[in-house]
């Protein structure tokens, strides 16, 4: 794990912050992955014209952010956690989109989502918003020097 120190000019407190570890760069990938699975579930469950355009547009975006915060860690550059905290925000729209998108095509039966597809939905959303999120806090965390947490 590379860190990086700097000064508050306002305490002359030091801090220093973590440029990720080994764990962010590797749950980063994992994400990522769950976004390419979510961008090409609907063409592995059947598609669902309610779902269909949702997970190619969010599964894909999903997919490239968070490997754009893979390639960061991999170059010695510090977590995204802005970019991180947006994956963490699309992954719950996955999970919340069953209900929003889902629903007024089911009832009238028009391309309505397989329960297949629903659940890989609700289970992928969800472990990529935990993991994003947990990426996103522990990347913009500042842990001052001389602490109980750097010894």
């Amino acid at each position: 794990m590379s860190e990086s120190t700097t000064n508050d000019p306002t305490t002359g407190e030091s801090t220093t912050r973590q440029r990720g570890s080994d764990g962010e760069k590797w749950l980063s990938g994992f994400v990522s992955l769950i976004g390419l699975w979510i961008a090409v579930s609907p063409f592995v469950y059947g598609p669902a014209a309610s779902l269909l355009w949702n997970n190619l547009l969010v599964g894909g975006a999903i997919f490239l952010l968070a490997g754009y915060n893979y390639y960061r860690l991999t170059n010695g550059y510090a977590t995204s956690t802005g970019v991180m905290s947006l994956v963490a925000l699309l992954a719950l729209w996955i999970f919340i989109s069953q209900w929003a998108l889902g629903g007024e095509f089911a009832m009238s039966g028009l391309g309505a989502a397989s329960t297949g597809l629903i659940w890989s939905n609700v289970v992928s959303g969800l472990i990529a918003a935990g993991l994003s999120a947990h990426i996103a806090y522990t990347g913009g965390r500042e842990v001052p020097t001389g602490t109980a947490a750097r010894t």
